[in-house]
């Protein structure tokens, strides 16, 4: 590998990224569930260890994290069910308030245009029939879908079990390929990946938590219908970085346009939405998952967007830690430390145009030919 020309390295890497890249969408629906389990077998990993410590039997030390972790996130599917229940309860109100917004969007319409009450109706009318042909073939395969995050949940917690069994089988696999020399190296990668993952993963629990608490809390005592609802979306939604927030402020504003006839409270949730996220992104999110793998944020917005391509929603939310533990391995290899670089955010103190070795302090000499044609001329 040492003796290959720089290109024919460069070339085997990009043709590398790109076989797994294809690889990934061919065979997403079985990685994802596996990359899944994965993260959260490193998040349960203490658990574990204190189960061991405790003298619990293997099998149980296992278990009992993730029961505990099924506890949490039926607690959370509990949670969110009961908000969206109040929000169904209100449907008549709701449908009034959407009448009156359309009442006065349609009198703006037709007073700056000549597009008449009567036009706009058979507008809506149709493209209402489009919708439902459209929604008619979505739900052709809904089913599919439904029973493919049945499998993705079903499979998810086998793989955990096995992941944490296996663990050490798991790590003399990673050993044996490289050489004893760089085994130091190896333990302080798989270390540090630990590290991030779990503190990544329990930043983002604890955020959920702090974003619904602070957010529904504040909406709740300024009397925003739905506050709640809107916390608990906007805190989920969160995760997905940059693009979960502007999606969680356009849910948050239809939310409070269908409980309310009035502009003001529109303008309220926008104003607290903002602050919340000021302190979270400035103040508490950094405190508490305190990484020191920094992802620049033209990268982080491409993995999340290529992740979505690749898996939908899940896809979305693991691009962000596989992008950090790209870089932790990238870091410590001599061949990939330059993609280490390109993912993050640490920026030169000077151009490296502005380097020694790129400037040419002497005038480049013009080839023969080039000099032949200036005597002619």
């Amino acid at each position: 590998m040492k003796d290959m020309p720089l290109t024919v390295k460069r070339s085997i890497e990009l043709l590398g990224i790109a076989l797994i890249g294809a690889t990934l969408v061919i065979a997403s629906d079985i990685i994802m569930p596996v990359i899944m389990a994965f993260f959260i077998s490193i998040l349960l990993l203490p658990v574990y260890r204190f189960l061991i410590n405790k003298k619990f039997p293997e099998i149980a030390a296992i278990l009992l994290p993730i029961l505990l972790l099924a506890i949490f996130l039926g607690l959370i599917v509990w949670f969110f069910s009961a908000q969206v229940g109040m929000l169904v309860e209100d449907f008549p109100e709701i449908k009034k308030n959407v009448s009156s917004h359309l009442n006065a969007i349609s009198k703006w319409i037709s007073s700056i245009s000549d597009f008449s009450t009567t036009e706009q109706v058979k507008f809506i009318n149709d493209k209402s029939n489009d919708l439902l042909g459209m929604a008619g073939k979505a739900a052709s395969g809904a089913a599919v879908t439904l029973s493919s995050i049945f499998v993705f949940v079903g499979l998810l917690p086998i793989y955990i079990y096995l992941m944490l069994f296996y663990k050490d089988i798991l790590l003399r696999f990673i050993f044996m390929w490289f050489k004893t020399d760089h085994h130091p190296k190896v333990k302080d990668a798989i270390f540090e990946t630990e590290a991030i993952i779990k503190n990544y993963l329990v930043g983002l629990l604890i955020q959920v938590t702090y974003m619904t608490i602070l957010l529904g809390g504040i909406l709740l005592l300024i009397g925003i219908k739905h506050a709640l609802l809107i916390g608990v979306i906007f805190a989920i939604l969160n995760l997905i970085p940059y693009v979960g927030a502007l999606i969680g402020n356009i849910i948050g504003v239809l939310l409070t346009l269908t409980s309310s006839t009035e502009l003001w409270p529109v303008i309220t949730v926008l104003g607290v939405i903002a602050i919340v996220q000021f302190l979270d992104n400035n103040i508490l999110m950094p405190r508490i998952v305190g990484s020191k793998v920094k992802i620049n944020a033209l990268f982080a917005i491409l993995g999340v967007i290529i992740g979505g391509h690749i898996a939908g929603v899940s896809g979305m939310f693991l691009a962000m830690p596989i992008i950090a533990v790209l870089k932790v391995i990238f870091d410590r290899t001599e061949v990939f430390r330059q993609w280490g670089v390109l993912l993050g955010d640490e920026r030169p103190a000077k151009s490296p145009m502005t380097f020694a070795s790129f400037r040419k302090k002497k005038p480049v000499p013009a080839k023969a030919g080039v000099e032949k044609t200036k005597e002619k001329d």
